[in-house]
């Protein structure tokens, strides 16, 4: 039987459950998941599902351990950082060895960091402070920065737009240094993974994203369900082990279940409408103000979340207990004025060019923000199209410029704020403005975190001045785990190194 993205019912569900559980043995994991990954290759997409799949398969030197700190993971320690903040000497591990067999040496670093500066989007917003990279023996590289910049441990070890290490001259293909190995990918029914039988995991316990990863599961199984409804009653019957991004109205019949439990992350994140700023109508600054003007975060978040248990309307960037929260700059954030946005509009020139707003069902929150931010933008007088595409379709979209105007996303807090995207110029929105580009230096060269805080407010403040995006507010996200599932630590992007299925 054909599967479909779209059409993934309940026969389809079975065909994969027994595509799935074959060669069932103990210790084989079966994770649902939003959908079909655009790719297997990290340096290439910022979606959230493919940092979730392949941090199993490929690992970067450093990744973020308890309190969200960066800590060595292929590296062997921090960085020795020059007085003047411009030259990072990054020791390497000696024990590493890909799941070929074959040893990780500086040259496959070396090879693998200018791939990333000449490939990933975030590679190559850092690649333009970096004046080069070098050997520094047998076991150690040196970066040389151009001017002091304090996100780039951070920015090597993000798993998204990732910096990861693959063997020289092999660059982009499945041959990676992680706990798990790929064996077997069809599209649209699963992609498994097995064991690293070559490695060799840090010493101590895990901390976080740190610390040990020991591969204990004998399989891991992701399964694109990209219906919602679909992925509740897999957790329910306990076909699935773990599911990813359920709708809030799912926590009752979770929280009841003595099949599965509810996994709650708070504060996890906030979703957004990203603006194209490049070419078509919302190049126009003006445009994006009227819609700022326009739309109601409030109405939007009921939609997506039913209740302040899982969302809320707030202006900042980040919430309070992040120490980048501030209020400073929110302007035309909660104005829900439709009639003062179409006369801002109308000033502006707006003669009912099509604006283009591209969702996914696979996120229902996505969908829900939608038909609400469309009704608005309707009631402004904007000739407003909504469309809708499978997640991986849509990530591949929005890449394209003459595609659309405005779409859906959505991210977790991130600790360091340069790994957002929006700080990018290479994103998706292509933001780049002369302010921006002096705002965001200004922060990335400041190295004392206190004044980091208080220049990241001046980003804020542009934000809601040159209205790249809007963001909708804060929520938190709901999963479930089987009660099978144990040493499992919840994340915003889950890890299943560690964790084991009672029998």
């Amino acid at each position: 039987m054909g599967i479909t993205r779209r059409g993934l019912g309940g026969v389809a569900l079975a065909t994969i459950l027994e595509a799935s559980t074959a060669r069932a043995a103990v210790g084989v994991l079966n994770v649902a998941t939003i959908g079909e990954p655009p790719t297997l290759d990290p340096m290439l997409s910022t979606a959230d599902l493919v940092g979730t799949i392949t941090q199993h398969m490929h690992e970067t030197l450093y990744t973020f351990g308890t309190n969200w700190a960066p800590t060595p993971l292929l590296a062997a320690a921090l960085p020795d950082i020059s007085a003047d903040g411009t030259v990072y000497t990054i020791p390497l591990r000696r024990d590493v060895k890909f799941n070929d067999g074959t040893p990780m040496g500086v040259d496959d670093v070396l090879a693998s960091l200018q791939r990333w500066m000449g490939n990933a989007t975030r590679g190559r917003q850092t690649g333009r402070s970096i004046a080069g990279i070098a050997a520094a023996g047998d076991s150690a590289i040196r970066i040389t920065l151009t001017e002091p910049y304090a996100p780039l441990v951070s920015l090597l070890a993000f798993n998204n737009s990732a910096a990861i290490i693959t063997p020289a001259g092999r660059q982009g293909g499945p041959v990676g240094t992680g706990p798990y190995q790929l064996r077997e990918h069809k599209p649209d029914q699963y992609l498994q993974l097995v064991r690293n039988p070559y490695y060799t995991p840090l010493a101590g316990p895990s901390q976080f994203y740190g610390g040990a990863r020991r591969p204990l599961l004998d399989e891991i199984r992701f399964i694109p369900v990209p219906d919602p409804d679909t992925r509740v009653a897999g957790a329910l019957t306990g076909q699935f082990d773990y599911i990813d991004n359920l709708s809030p109205e799912a926590f009752p019949r979770l929280d009841a279940s003595r099949t599965a439990r509810p996994v709650v992350l708070k504060p996890y994140g906030w979703p957004v409408l990203a603006m194209n700023t490049k070419q078509g109508p919302l190049a126009d600054i003006a445009l994006r103000r009227a819609i700022q003007t326009a739309l109601s975060p409030e109405d939007m978040m009921i939609a997506a979340f039913g209740s302040a248990q899982f969302g809320e309307p707030a202006g900042p960037m980040y919430p309070p207990g992040f120490p980048w929260h501030s209020d400073k700059g929110v302007v035309r954030y909660g104005e829900a004025n439709p009639e003062k946005a179409a006369a801002q509009a109308k000033a502006a020139g707006y003669a009912g060019a099509k604006i283009r707003l591209l969702a996914t069902r696979q996120y229902e929150f996505h969908y829900k923000i939608a038909q609400v931010a469309v009704e608005y933008l309707k009631l402004a007088g904007f000739n407003i199209e909504l469309q809708i595409a499978d997640w991986a379709t849509l990530t591949q979209r929005r890449t394209d410029p003459a595609l659309w105007e405005i779409y859906v996303t959505s991210s977790p807090f991130l600790p360091e704020p340069a790994l957002n995207g929006y700080m990018l110029e290479d994103s998706p929105g292509w933001w780049a403005t002369e302010r921006k580009r002096a705002a965001v230096r200004a922060f990335n060269r400041e190295g004392d975190a206190g004044r980091r805080a208080a220049l990241f407010a001046d980003i804020q403040t542009l934000i809601y001045d040159e209205a790249p995006i809007f963001k909708v507010g804060n929520f938190n996200s709901l999963a479930a785990r089987s009660t099978r599932l144990q040493g499992f630590n919840p994340a915003p992007w889950p890890f299943f190194w560690n964790a084991t299925l009672a029998a």
